[in-house]
């Protein structure tokens, strides 16, 4: 994706039908060709009469919300979140064998929550108790602790400066095609093609 104004929706890092049979072709269509790319429109045209905030990142943004017009305050928070989120979460899982080496960051899960188990089941936990629709994520504290936090609509982590390492959006258009009211089998198989690789990697990232 490019970094400021205009921004585009970037292609996924994998063929529609690659996370079959955990997450189906139609939903990863429509979900990143539709959804996506009407957050992508919207963002650009809140952005389009304000030249003087084309030159910002989607990070910069999000996180100087504050100091926007107030005009498109809110429509950069909802459609900036959410094209920031979305690329997050496709970004974040993978067909790659190599996609449950966590590297780091498995040292880390077992020194915060016990053990691999004990995470996985905290993490369903807290992507079951979202209301409605938002997300729920695995993120670094600036210690670097490990942290579960839910995020409702748009919202992202990174207002509360947190980094963020893995996320599940739990809104009910990634998962109704195939899983229709079942949020919890949507985040067993989830679990089958979340990138920990990358997760790793950004962890490393963060506190190295």
């Amino acid at each position: 994706m490019n970094d400021h104004y205009p921004f585009v929706n970037p292609p996924l890092p994998y063929a529609y039908d690659a996370l079959e049979p955990y997450l189906d072709t139609k939903t990863l269509q429509l979900h990143h060709d539709r959804h996506l790319q009407t957050y992508v429109d919207n963002l650009n045209k809140a952005l389009k009469d304000y030249p003087e905030l084309q030159s910002r990142s989607l990070e910069q943004l999000i996180y100087n919300a504050d100091s926007l017009p107030a005009a498109i305050r809110q429509s950069v928070i909802n459609n900036g979140g959410g094209v920031y989120n979305h690329i997050f979460y496709f970004n974040g899982m993978s067909d790659l064998k190599t996609r449950s080496q966590a590297g780091m960051l498995y040292k880390a899960i077992v020194r915060d929550f016990g053990s691999v188990e004990n995470f996985c089941e905290a993490f369903k936990k807290q992507a079951l108790s979202v209301f409605g629709s938002g997300y729920a994520w695995l993120v670094a504290d600036q210690q670097g602790r490990l942290k579960i936090v839910t995020s409702a609509n748009q919202d992202t982590p990174l207002a509360q400066n947190l980094c963020p390492l893995a996320v599940i959006d739990v809104w009910e258009h990634a998962y109704y095609l195939k899983h229709y009211n079942q949020r919890a089998a949507y985040i067993d198989n989830w679990f089958n093609i979340a990138n920990w690789e990358r997760a790793g990697e950004l962890y490393k990232d963060f506190t190295v």
